[in-house]
């Protein structure tokens, strides 16, 4: 093991010298790269001395997350005490389904869980588990709202349902696959016009509703976005509270991206109304630099987390109460420590610090749009409060421009599309960076864009 680890350090060390140097990697093509690097496993086993360069080869040739230049999705950076928390989760190898196995790290994840509901604004009766990734915790609200419309499905299954749920056109892809899941269905989904930012249409979604009901439709279920996937927008949370109460209907609210906002006393406004929603969700992993993957969802009243995912199993559930034994309110059974590496991140710059941590991000966010704001050559997309900087530069096609960046080694930097239009999008959720890193991503990204422009002409 000593040995292992010693290999370990030595590689981190060179990764993170090689990210010093060579920020993006340039990329090779598929086939040629899993060749070159001898990934096929065989009968027969391969010595340390042949294992130690593959596997730093391996690790060299992996796109570079965490540095200074990536912005092509919703999470990037490495915070050290977060990193430190994932690798002895890792060591200690816990599984989370009971007090007997979990011992202390039980009292962790609970404590996480507890002080995230109090942000929240939630109860003393919430509480929350963890999952990997926020299509999970969707799918789990999702299944919580469809057992509480609807008791006997738990046991009988669904049987000719109309079941309908309600979301805006901005949300997350995993919605209609987990309606596919839980047997409601991707056609039972409504999805609900969005206004000029990409905020669902309160007046469209009060139409559907009422036309479903006269269509002998079973609403039961609406999904806020705290933070879409393109535009970083936030839906108009307290009038959507208003509509599902009066509606009988769950309210979600899925802030994978953007829901860390709770922690923040410049930024919580933009998710008032929180505390009225029966389920939230949030990724630490994205806006909190926590690693992949750390995504929380919250229930306003525990008892919904039984309803649908406790299971007795004598030959699991031996000792200790439903309180510590956390499989019962979890969807999977053997799940990995998760909420260490949050703990560790959290224990050590407290919430006061995570409050930094998502200002930063913020602020990093306002810096490039007043500056595309400020520059004729561009054309902008986004408005404040969003950590999706949108914008095209000179009317270069934008999948053109992000893709040659990317195979130039140049940049990683994405595109996206709203109401027909497709730009760049530069996302700031490294909390890492600094703003002449903002500075220096626009300078790369002209110099590259302007020699493009004449190797064309």
């Amino acid at each position: 093991m000593n040995h292992d680890l010693d290999l370990f350090r030595s590689i981190v060390n060179e990764l993170m010298n090689e990210e010093e140097k060579e920020p993006v990697l340039q990329p090779e093509a598929p086939e040629a790269l899993f060749n070159k690097l001898n990934i096929h496993l065989s009968e027969e086993g391969i010595s340390d001395q042949e294992f130690a360069p593959l596997l730093k080869d391996l690790v060299l040739h992996t796109p570079r997350t965490a540095t200074r230049r990536f912005f092509n999705q919703l999470f990037g950076g490495r915070n050290s005490k977060a990193t430190l928390g994932d690798l002895l989760a890792v060591v200690l190898n816990n599984s989370m389904y009971t007090y007997k196995v979990g011992g202390p790290m039980v009292g962790v994840e609970k404590e996480v869980l507890k002080q995230s509901a109090s942000l929240l604004g939630y109860p003393a009766e919430a509480d929350g588990t963890l999952a990997p990734g926020g299509s999970m915790t969707n799918f789990m609200a999702m299944l919580m709202a469809r057992d509480k419309a609807q008791e006997s499905i738990r046991a009988n299954g669904v049987e000719g349902s109309k079941m309908t749920l309600y979301t805006s056109k901005e949300s997350h892809y995993s919605i209609p696959k987990n309606a596919a899941f839980m047997g409601i269905g991707r056609d039972q989904i409504r999805y609900v016009a969005s206004d000029d930012h990409g905020r669902m249409r309160m007046d469209d979604l009060k139409k559907l509703i009422a036309e479903d009901r006269q269509a002998g439709f079973q609403p039961f279920l609406a999904i806020a976005t705290a933070g879409t996937t393109v535009m970083g927008a936030f839906d108009p949370i307290e009038e959507m509270a208003d509509i599902c109460e009066k509606e009988g209907l769950w309210f979600h609210i899925d802030g994978a991206y953007c829901g860390s906002v709770i922690f923040s006393d410049r930024y919580r406004h933009l998710v008032k109304g929180a505390d009225r929603a029966d389920s939230f969700s949030y990724n630490a992993h994205k806006m909190l630099g926590t690693p992949l993957s750390c995504s929380l969802i919250l229930v306003k009243d525990k008892r919904w987390l039984y309803e649908s995912f406790a299971n007795d199993a004598d030959y699991l559930y031996q000792t200790d109460g439903d309180d510590y034994n956390l499989g019962k309110t979890s969807l999977q059974c053997g799940r990995r420590n998760d909420a260490l590496k949050f703990w560790s991140l959290w224990k050590s710059v407290g919430t006061r610090g995570l409050a930094e941590i998502v200002d930063r991000q913020f602020e990093l966010a306002d810096h490039a749009l007043q500056y595309v704001k400020s520059n004729p050559d561009y054309t902008v997309y986004s408005y404040e409060n969003s950590l999706g900087i949108c914008f095209n530069y000179k009317d270069i096609p934008a999948d053109l421009l992000c893709n040659q960046l990317y195979e130039a080694g140049e940049l990683m930097v994405g595109y996206g599309q709203f109401h027909g239009n497709e730009f760049v999008r530069l996302v700031t959720v490294n909390a890492g960076n600094e703003k002449s890193d903002i500075d220096l991503f626009f300078q790369k990204m002209e110099a590259f864009a302007d020699k493009l422009s004449t190797s064309k002409v």
